[in-house]
Formats: structure tokens, C-alpha cells, sequence
């Protein structure tokens, strides 16, 4: 089971004010014309509004509670997409795309190297040719750790969520808390400097790096999105 799972009703409430990246994906989805591949599909929070543009999107979660909520929201938006219950490290997926995707910073629950190699790998072998993968990704500051560690704060009314940071480890475990469910996770980061090396290691040019999703360059902040594509052999 998922820890997702136990919070899959709260997810969306809890992340209802997370609405900046949704623009930014589906502009990059309507530029690839499709399919596209999103590997951390969660309650369908970008794969909805791409579908319900006219843009095929298969959508893998190992959450199936999440993946249930994901369908209501289709259903809801009169939208169709292709829900598959699998891990982003091997997904049930066969064929290429334009565009992966991997919003939401679902990146950082692969916590080893070998988990984010394993899921680039993926990745690649799913690009079509000249197709992209898209990814965000953060790193806190020294700030955020600070303000945050190791207190439960009210994120939504009636949810709460608990952050205990270990910089040492470049760890995160996660809290979340509502009257319809609790749930712990845990997040690895890595530096940029890291990211690039991965990305270079395995078969991947980058054609830009973000520091937010109005496509401003990253000059060093927290958030760093990501645009590659493989490279030439």
C-alpha cells in the first residue's frame, strides 16, 4: 500500500492552492501535441486539464486511492485518461512519447540513486525521438528548514502537516493529518550540481533549467524545473 492511499481524500485540499505549475505543463503538453506520459499522476491534478484539452495522456500511480479520486475528477471534467496502477520505476507502459512528465516534485520519493537512475532510464526509453522529459524538483534553504522543522501547521483548514528535515541526510519526512485520513512519507533532495550529473549520466541534454513556472531562469533558489531531451548518441 501507498501512504498516498491514506490520504487521498485530503490530497486535493490539502494542495488546492498549488495551482502555478498547472499553466506551465499543460502549455508544454499542447506544444508536444501528444500523447504524453505523466509518471506520478496522484489525483490527476495536471493529467485532467491536459486531457480535457484535447491531448491523449496515459497517467501511472502506485497510489490506487489516488488513482480512484483521479477518475472522479475525469469523469467530472468530462476528460479521459489512461489510468494505470504501477511504479514509476517500471512502469506498465509500452510505446513512446512526445513528453514525460513528472510534476510535482514526485521525483524526490525516489530516495537512492539507483531509484532515480532506474526512473530516467524509464524515461528515456519512453521519449520519441526529439521528445522531452519535464520534471520540478526543490532543495529547501536554510531558511525553510528553520521556519518549519519539526512543527505541525495548518496548511487548509482541518489539515495539518508536519515537516522533519535532516540536513545532514538530505532527507524529509512528511507529515499529513485530516479528519479523513494520515499518512508519512518520505523525500530525498539533491543539489542542482547532482541533478545535471544524473541527467548527463544517463543520456540526457537539458534544454533549460527554471527556477519557477513562468520560465525564469534558475539563479540558485529552491525550485528548479527541469526540460531535457536524449541526447544525440
Amino acid at each position: 500500500m501507498s501512504a498516498y492511499d491514506q490520504i487521498a481524500r485530503i490530497y486535493d485540499p490539502w494542495s488546492r492552492t498549488v495551482v502555478e505549475d498547472v499553466p506551465f505543463y499543460l502549455e508544454e503538453a499542447q506544444r508536444s501535441g501528444g500523447p504524453v506520459l505523466e509518471l506520478g499522476v496522484g489525483t490527476g491534478r495536471i493529467s485532467v486539464p491536459i486531457a480535457a484539452s484535447g491531448i491523449d495522456v496515459v497517467g501511472v500511480d502506485l497510489s490506487a486511492g489516488m488513482l480512484e479520486v483521479a477518475r472522479e475528477r475525469a469523469d467530472l471534467a468530462g476528460a479521459v485518461v489512461d489510468l494505470r496502477h504501477g511504479d514509476m520505476r517500471d512502469p506498465p507502459v509500452e510505446g513512446t512519447f512526445p513528453l514525460v512528465l513528472i510534476p510535482f516534485r514526485s521525483l524526490l520519493h525516489m530516495e537512492t540513486d539507483g531509484d532515480r537512475r532506474a526512473v530516467l532510464r524509464v524515461a528515456r526509453r519512453l521519449l520519441a525521438p526529439e521528445g522531452r522529459l519535464i520534471f520540478d524538483v526543490f532543495a529547501p534553504d536554510a531558511e525553510d528548514i528553520a521556519e518549519t522543522h519539526g512543527r505541525w501547521l495548518e496548511r487548509e483548514p482541518g489539515i495539518w502537516e508536519r515537516a522533519d528535515w535532516n540536513d545532514a541526510t538530505r532527507t524529509l519526512i512528511l507529515r499529513v493529518r485530516g479528519a479523513d485520513g494520515e499518512a508519512e512519507m518520505s523525500l530525498a533532495w539533491l543539489s542542482v550540481p547532482e541533478w545535471r550529473g544524473l541527467l548527463a549520466d544517463e543520456g540526457f541534454e537539458l534544454d533549460a533549467l527554471y527556477g519557477w513556472f513562468d520560465r525564469s531562469p534558475w539563479t540558485g533558489g529552491e525550485d528548479s524545473i527541469w526540460v531535457c531531451r536524449a541526447a544525440n548518441p
